[in-house]
């Protein structure tokens, strides 16, 4: 195993709260239902297409939202903070000689000045998809332009869709339990590895 690609939101970076300020608001102008803290882990617990009936938003409304939400997302990267441990465990990842990469759906233009802003250097490539749903074309891209076996690549992520789009792929997924979504959303899908600090994804590594 050679490379170790990392979800962005949720997985390196505590953006939670910057993403619901961002999306309550919006809310009122496209008629989408606000995020109450309250609701957080009740919302954690929920697959995506519930999470989606519950805010009132449709695959139809992306183009629009997407947009203005990273927008407004972009305004706030001052805010925003590695989780604890993660820019250790990318230094040690990169000092044993492992390529580490990012791929999200955020836009690329938010993470790089993230990366710039918080002085993470060791990611080598940032690849983002406009699709929520689109990372295993992503990871079917990487593998093909870096010529590497599914078994060479390992996936750092924290929500169902990140655990749906690796085994699509063909490649095995460390879920990290400090992200988007709780284990009783994802306990089903059966993960390969779960990592509880960032420590133990140097361990499983």
């Amino acid at each position: 195993m050679k490379h170790v690609i990392f979800d962005f939101d949720g997985t390196l970076v505590d953006s939670l709260e910057v993403l619901i300020s961002s999306w309550n608001s919006l809310c009122k102008k496209h008629n989408l239902k606000e995020i109450k803290h309250h609701e957080i882990p009740v919302l954690k617990q929920l697959s995506l297409k519930q999470r989606m009936k519950h805010v009132n938003f449709s695959m139809f409304k992306l183009p629009i939202i997407a947009p203005k939400l990273y927008k407004l997302y972009q305004e706030s990267l001052h805010e925003l903070r590695l989780f604890d441990g993660m820019k250790s465990t990318l230094q040690q990842l990169d000092r044993k000689g492992y390529k580490t990469s990012i791929i999200s759906s955020n836009s690329r233009d938010n993470i790089i000045r993230f990366l710039k802003r918080n002085e993470v250097t060791t990611i080598e490539r940032v690849l983002c998809s406009s699709s929520i749903l689109g990372k295993d074309k992503l990871i079917d891209k990487y593998l093909s332009e870096h010529k590497l076996h599914p078994s060479e690549v390992i996936y750092i992520g924290d929500e169902q869709r990140d655990i749906l789009a690796c085994k699509k792929s063909g490649i095995k997924i460390i879920w990290v339990g400090w992200g988007y979504d709780s284990i009783e959303a994802i306990e089903k899908l059966k993960p390969d590895f779960h990592a509880k600090t960032p420590d133990d994804i140097l361990t499983i590594i």
